[in-house]
């Protein structure tokens, strides 16, 4: 299994952009698979560098309806005109998040994307999508919540309530005996997803590719160290291994890496894993 970063909020090559925001490129025994396409068109300009083609993507998953992983959707289906792309039914909810000032900002995905709805699977609690991929959404504990999710709105009629991050699911994939998690921003908590996908597997996973949402970009702050560490705790229990950025947070990943060590890696636009 192959992974390359394609958007990140930083980036390892002069010659590759970064922007706020996630796509990650998977090749596996049987796919060509892309996870998330970021807030624009930045995936398609650092694939066509890194010398990867979209086009030939057979396999596309949308994590959640957020503009910083679904904002290129729309380029990815006039790029790619085979591939299925499986996606939550609860995706293109009116999603917002509250600011320092106390507006709200939305920062859902352009609801005109249903325009391709011939294109899009939706998907439920469990979904497989046969021996190599499997989604889920049906994560069953709530531990360790963020300052930084509560921040995130649902739009209900005139009320902005609380974003239980139904709309959010994660992928497994596993090929040639190993296990990896693909989990976008983990918004209900990387070790309950966690904890859900070892249910689903049978065992501790090798891999886990994921933003630990332990900073709130928009207000520029960072969980407690409490916090961090606690869930660093639960991580390095476990013999999986994790690599991390996005909304996890400089401070945050320096604290992780400092308990952890080599356990877990940055990802940055560029990085490619061998696994």
């Amino acid at each position: 299994m192959k992974v390359t970063t394609l958007v990140e909020n930083t980036t390892c090559r002069d010659d590759l952009g970064h922007v706020h925001g996630l796509s990650l490129y998977i090749e596996t025994p049987r796919h060509k698979l892309l996870m998330d396409m970021g807030p624009n068109a930045l995936f398609l300009e650092n694939a066509e560098t890194l010398g990867v083609d979209i086009a030939a993507v057979d396999t596309a998953v949308l994590s959640h309806g957020h503009y910083d992983h679904g904002g290129g959707l729309s380029l990815f289906c006039k790029r790619n005109d085979g591939a299925k792309i499986y996606i939550h039914p609860l995706a293109f909810g009116e999603y917002f998040a509250l600011e320092k000032d106390g507006n709200f900002h939305y920062i859902g995905i352009d609801p005109e994307l249903k325009k391709h709805s011939d294109r899009f699977v939706l998907t439920g609690d469990e979904y497989k999508i046969d021996d190599e991929l499997f989604l889920f959404s049906d994560v069953k504990t709530a531990d360790f919540p963020t300052a930084a999710n509560a921040s995130l709105r649902e739009k209900s009629g005139g009320d902005y309530l609380s974003d239980k991050f139904l709309h959010e699911h994660d992928l497994i994939v596993s090929a040639e005996g190993k296990h990896v998690l693909f989990a976008g921003c983990a918004h209900r908590g990387i070790v309950n997803i966690l904890r859900r996908a070892e249910e689903i597997c049978g065992g501790e996973l090798d891999y886990v590719f994921s933003g630990f949402h332990l900073t709130n970009p928009g207000w520029h702050t960072d969980e407690p160290r409490e916090l961090i560490e606690a869930v660093g705790r639960e991580l390095g229990a476990r013999r999986t291994k994790y690599v991390t950025g996005h909304c996890t947070g400089k401070g945050p990943y320096e604290i992780l890496h400092g308990m952890l060590g080599d356990q877990v890696t940055a990802m940055h636009s560029g990085s490619v894993f061998n696994i």
